[in-house]
């Protein structure tokens, strides 16, 4: 459908001064979202941001038939979502109905952070790994390959771990290959199968697989006027987890992984799109190995921040780039580089050249005799003298010219049966010129995900205190999108209004406020039919 709108016609301006008539036209051309030339584009777009094509229909996944049923659903869909999108949140902020609370399992669970989750109806605990470097909800589900769920196969559990399964579930719904967010739609012999998943991960032969399903998650609302006793009911897309490799079989997120990425499959993202919260969310690490996790929490207004960066031009996850690192005093010629801030990697790793300056750095400023301690990975290790582990060298990432992210403790500590012997720093190297922080850096800080103003906050926490107004951040519910809220991976970029003449300086000022007004007809038109 191609639909032609002449938004002005003719513009006669009579300025009192020269009492002369200068016609301007205005016009914008409106493309309907499901139109061929609407398609075409969005194959044009996926084949230049590297995506594969099959059958010409790009990663479309299923592109609804003009006046079928699934066009208007689609198109109501939108509606509802947008209407939604126009209210302020409901809920300041929420949290798993198992409480905020997160759990350190050391070395039996690779350490990393887990927490309880509750799922379907009636609902199902699961004990599920915290990572922001992924995006998809997934547990075990009818399973065929997973890891043993028996509290007994644990040391750090005092009861077993569930296995879900859609058909005991009520509020259960199986998603379809022709759904938009099945990414292995193409590959369905029939569109209205249930939709395939699987999903590899940065660690050697790690993944799971299974079949996307629909469900509820059950969670707690924070401070709001309206919120008191109220559970929330979330809908969520999980993946039906049926068989897992590599560590998931190994004791890493053995009942699943709770994916906090910038995708649309995402928690804080089905959450944040259903007005529930703000688009955000809040991780938080104490030093006593405690630990919280808020959605919409968009931390206070002291904290520090750094913009989300794109890699390779696309923003599908939470990169920052690091200006200079600071061993001590010393801060270290060419040591920017971009990170990726991933709370389901245990420990921090920094491109090879950052990571000889650092650890050559640290060296040469620790008051310690290196060693070797068989079993762990680093390779700067230190014995710890009598009176325990030294003073060490602070570790500092600069962040532009006045953020910086002082590490709280950088050292992995190594005990033996009579105390500290040891003490490693808790840094490895990695291929290519991305770098990651892992939890251990994280320790000390409440992490801020504004994934609606796109980027990253951080301030010192203890962990215990639970979020404060966001309001006190000035970032209005109903505020225009900025320019970084445009280029998120989620935004729609709005393109400007371009008049079909620009307005000589004599007659500018007289035009002003009618051109303004005529910029937000065209923004509200274009919003309109092109979402």
């Amino acid at each position: 459908m191609e639909i032609r709108l002449i938004l002005l016609g003719l513009l006669f301006v009579v300025c009192a001064k020269g009492g002369f008539v200068e016609p301007i036209v205005y016009s914008a051309r409106v493309v309907h979202r499901f139109s061929d030339e609407a398609r075409a584009h969005r194959v044009f777009r996926d084949l230049k941001n590297g995506a594969q094509v099959a059958g010409g229909g790009g990663g479309l996944g299923f592109w609804p038939e003009r006046r079928s049923f699934e066009f208007y659903r689609r198109l109501l869909s939108s509606d509802v979502q947008r209407q939604t999108l126009k209210l302020n949140p409901q809920f300041q902020f929420l949290y798993p109905s198992e409480g905020s609370a997160t759990i350190p399992l050391g070395n039996d669970f690779g350490w990393l952070h887990y927490m309880w989750i509750d799922i379907a109806t009636p609902k199902a605990s699961f004990l599920v790994a915290l990572d922001a470097g992924s995006d998809l909800f997934w547990v075990p589900c009818d399973c065929v390959q997973c890891a043993p769920l028996s509290s007994s196969y644990y040391s750090s559990l005092d009861k077993d771990l569930n296995e879900y399964s859609p058909s005991t579930s009520s509020t259960s719904k199986s998603l379809s290959c022709s759904h938009h967010l099945c990414e292995l739609g193409l590959s369905c012999p029939n569109p209205k199968q249930q939709c395939p998943y699987t999903i590899n991960y940065y660690s050697d032969d790690t993944s799971t697989s299974g079949f996307l399903v629909e469900d509820v998650l059950h969670l707690v609302p924070g401070h709001h006027s309206d919120a008191s006793n109220k559970s929330v009911k979330a809908p969520v897309i999980i993946g039906c987890g049926s068989k897992q490799t590599g560590g998931y079989l190994n004791g890493v997120a053995p009942d699943g992984l709770l994916g906090l990425g910038l995708g649309e499959i995402s928690v804080p993202s089905f959450l944040a799109k259903a007005g529930y919260i703000k688009n955000s969310f809040s991780l938080c690490f104490n030093e006593d190995d405690s630990g919280r996790l808020f959605f919409g929490d968009q931390g206070i207004a002291e904290q520090q921040t750094t913009p989300f960066l794109p890699l390779d031009g696309k923003n599908l996850t939470y990169i920052v780039g690091v200006d200079e690192c600071c061993v001590g005093s010393s801060c270290l010629d060419k040591t920017s580089f971009k990170i990726l801030v991933d709370s389901g990697t245990s420990f921090t790793f920094l491109p090879d050249q950052v990571y000889g300056k650092v650890v050559d750095e640290f060296d040469r400023q620790v008051n310690a005799s290196k060693s070797m301690f068989q079993g762990y990975p680093w390779q700067y290790c230190y014995k710890s003298s009598s009176h325990g582990v030294p003073k060490i060298p602070s570790l500092t990432l600069k962040f532009g010219a006045s953020n910086t992210f002082v590490v709280s403790n950088p050292v992995f500590v190594i005990y033996g049966t009579q105390g500290a012997v040891g003490f490693c720093l808790a840094i490895q190297p990695t291929d290519g010129d991305v770098g990651t922080i892992g939890q251990n850096f994280m320790t000390g800080y409440k992490i801020v995900f504004d994934r609606e103003n796109f980027k990253l906050g951080w301030s010192r926490s203890n962990c215990q205190e639970e979020p404060l107004n966001p309001s006190a951040n000035g970032n209005s519910p109903n505020s225009l999108p900025t320019t970084e809220q445009q280029s998120s991976p989620n935004g729609h970029a709005v393109a400007p209004a371009v008049a079909g003449r620009t307005p000589s300086k004599s007659s500018a000022k007289c035009r002003l406020s009618f051109l303004a007004n005529s910029f937000l007809l065209l923004l509200t038109v274009h919003i309109s039919f092109i979402n």
